[in-house]
């Protein structure tokens, strides 16, 4: 498709989509206005009907779990296109090297860097995973917990280098990751309707109330959304980086069969 065929395509989205989201703008709320009816109702309900204390989780992971999962398949959607779209362009045949701009200098990595993020890097996945750990307890869950994770990757790169960081990020994990972490959250959805049981209903022991194991099936589906927002952010990382190495060189003919 020519960059022309685009944008007119894109122009005729917009006119398509442009009245609907004038309407949703125009039925919003007025700024300031108390729309406190739909919190209370969702506090006096899900602490005793789910045993839970976060009503963020609540209503993430049960009363609207269905949006979520919508949601969940958006972020896949999204990160599957940007992977395709960057390895579609540049290829698979890039090399450690990163490309040097001419002129510019480069500027060795201090052990004053190293040694912060060696420190940083395992504390970060640590207030990570207790982001995760305690979703239906405090705020937070499996995406804040997944991006502070996935940002923690980062610090390897930081601190040992892209070589450093290729060692240790592998992507077909973070296929797995993301991938296996929507099927989860999509099953959570599935399985209680093998019982009898309505979609996404919860089916496990809710636990006690404010304890770190309260919730039920929302403690499954926290996981899933941690599984792959952490493999989803950590690949975008990945492909971003891969665009900063130098191509591989092409084989000179006869030399794959010398």
């Amino acid at each position: 498709m020519s960059p022309n065929a685009r944008i007119v395509l894109l122009a005729l989205a917009g006119l398509v989509l442009l009245p609907g989201a004038a309407a949703v703008i125009a039925g919003l709320p007025a700024f300031g206005s108390t729309i406190a009816q739909y919190g209370e109702r969702i506090n006096a309900v899900a602490p005793e009907a789910r045993h839970v204390a976060n009503m963020v989780s609540a209503i993430n992971f049960d009363l609207r779990g269905l949006d979520t999962l919508g949601e969940e398949f958006m972020l896949l959607a999204a990160i599957t296109g940007t992977v395709v779209l960057l390895r579609g362009r540049r290829g698979e045949g890039n090399t450690e090297r990163a490309m040097r701009r001419p002129g510019r200098a480069v500027i060795p990595r201090s052990e004053a860097v190293v040694l912060a993020c060696r420190i940083a890097g395992p504390l970060t996945a640590l207030f990570g995973l207790y982001v995760v750990l305690h979703a239906t307890v405090t705020p937070g869950g499996g995406f804040q917990g997944g991006v502070i994770l996935a940002s923690g990757t980062l610090l390897i790169y930081l601190g040992e280098g892209y070589a450093g960081w290729r060692d240790a990020i592998r992507s077909h994990w973070l296929d797995a990751l993301e991938g296996g972490g929507a099927l989860l959250f999509a099953l959570c959805g599935l399985a209680p309707m093998l019982t009898g049981a309505a979609f996404m209903q919860n089916i496990l022991p809710l636990g006690t109330f404010r304890d770190l194991f309260s919730g039920g099936l929302m403690l499954v589906e926290n996981l899933g959304v941690a599984l792959a927002v952490t493999g989803g952010f950590t690949q975008l990382f990945l492909e971003f980086m891969e665009e900063t190495r130098e191509a591989r060189e092409p084989e000179e003919p006869g030399e794959e069969s010398a």
